[in-house]
């Protein structure tokens, strides 16, 4: 297997589409399907997914496919990872859909567990993983226990598996931050893949979210992503003077009626404020914000104005 790694497509990867969709519930099931084939010399991509699927869990899916023999995604809405008063309840839950999709899709599994498949002990029992560093900024600081319950989740999803690699979307920066630290220091023998964030053509993160904004909150929404390709330009032109450049992005972002919970420049590796001496290749922009009753969160590479 590989090491964490941020990885890249490779050319296509041997193998197609051998056979109709399979569907489980339990590991006993997975397992062995999953074991048959790495058996016969099959490398093994999962997508790890809570449903509601979008182009942008498509694009895991197609990187998937491009990168192993055969793709699994996990489709679970998993309720450790939400807060007191956060949107467990009404997360949109759209299996068939879904399962739909995916068989066009052509992907070789879908893992879809009961909650006592994955916790069985039940949640409030749960051996909980702590993942101090990039855990503990930005929405680790306003969603406390948030990046616990993901890392819980993968692990387990990663232990159900026991896939080859496991991809996640860049949108979700810091939770692949943490995943990916997990992992290594584990010494789990998986490589993390990250994909490129799948936009709307106003440039809004596609998002299973997205869905509960109004319209006029969805008029609204791209200005996040235009403030953070403005905070890079000005990086770019030679600003350094961090802090007012996230308040500025801050007060852009308030007067368009987004309230930031932040808005940050951070080193990619560590997610720790950056040297302002060294340059702006490897730092990332992140932000999150309340619209209405959505949160929303983007980031982009600190070059991206650049890269357009």
């Amino acid at each position: 297997m590989q090491s964490a790694t941020d990885g890249s497509i490779s050319g296509r990867a041997p193998g197609a589409r051998r056979r109709p969709l399979a569907v489980v519930q339990g590991r006993q099931g997975l397992c062995a399907l999953v074991r048959e084939w790495q058996a016969a010399g099959q490398t093994v991509a999962l997508v790890p997914t809570m449903g509601n699927l979008h182009a942008g869990h498509h694009r895991l899916v197609e990187y998937g496919q491009s990168a192993a023999h055969r793709t699994v995604v996990s489709v679970f809405v998993n309720p450790t990872q939400f807060g007191p008063g956060e949107d467990f309840s009404r997360y949109p839950r759209t299996l068939e859909r879904d399962l739909r999709d995916l068989a066009r899709l052509g992907v070789d599994l879908v893992y879809a567990p009961e909650a006592g498949d994955l916790y069985p002990f039940g949640t409030a029992e749960a051996v909980r993983i702590e993942v101090p560093g990039p855990s503990g900024p930005l929405c680790g600081a306003f969603r406390p226990g948030h990046f616990a319950g993901v890392a819980g989740v993968v692990l387990r999803l990663l232990l159900a598996v026991h896939p080859d690699l496991a991809i996640f979307g860049e949108k979700d920066y810091q939770q692949w931050t943490v995943i990916r630290r997990l992992v290594a220091d584990l010494g789990f023998p998986v490589g993390i893949h990250r994909v490129p964030t799948v936009r709307e053509p106003d440039g809004l993160a596609m998002s299973s979210r997205n869905q509960y904004l109004t319209d006029a909150e969805r008029r609204r929404a791209p200005e996040l992503y235009r403030t953070l390709l403005d905070l890079s330009r000005s990086l770019l032109s030679g600003r350094r003077d961090f802090q007012l450049l996230e308040l500025e992005a801050g007060q852009r972002l308030a007067a368009a009626g987004l309230v930031p919970d932040y808005v940050a420049i951070r080193t990619e590796e560590s997610l720790e404020p950056p040297d302002p001496l060294a340059g702006p290749e490897d730092w990332r922009l992140l932000a999150a914000v309340r619209l209405g009753a959505t949160r929303l969160i983007d980031n982009v590479s600190a070059q991206a104005a650049g890269l357009q």
